[in-house]
């Protein structure tokens, strides 16, 4: 493999064929809209809670199929569950029931 000058760093490096997916089948069997996300950034771009503490709907998905529970988590803690992310989606997702949906997860599993 050619060199460019740059490396990815250890620390920073997803093996993603290890990853822990049970979680996002768990949810998406529950809501199968998860699937529909295209990444659009939408919901991130009217978030009201995103001005004081991180958070975003598409970051949290993202968590949860690589199977980053401990992010994720803190990630969903911020949602203020507003829904104003489910007026702008423009593919109709209720993102507040998934929010809700791997709020249970957590509560339930004590993860």
């Amino acid at each position: 493999m050619s060199k460019f000058g740059f490396e990815i760093a250890k620390d920073l490096r997803r093996d993603l064929d290890c990853s822990d997916t049970l979680l996002f089948s768990y949810v998406k069997s529950r809501q199968p809209d998860i699937l529909k996300c295209i990444g659009c950034g939408s919901c991130s771009a009217t978030c009201p809670a995103s001005v004081y503490k991180q958070t975003s709907f598409r970051r949290s998905i993202l968590m949860l199929e690589r199977g980053e529970v401990k992010e994720l988590k803190s990630l969903i803690e911020g949602c203020m569950l507003c829904g104003k992310c489910n007026i702008v989606c423009p593919r109709g997702i209720n993102t507040r029931d998934i929010i809700l949906t791997i709020n249970e997860l957590f509560i339930e599993n004590k993860l």
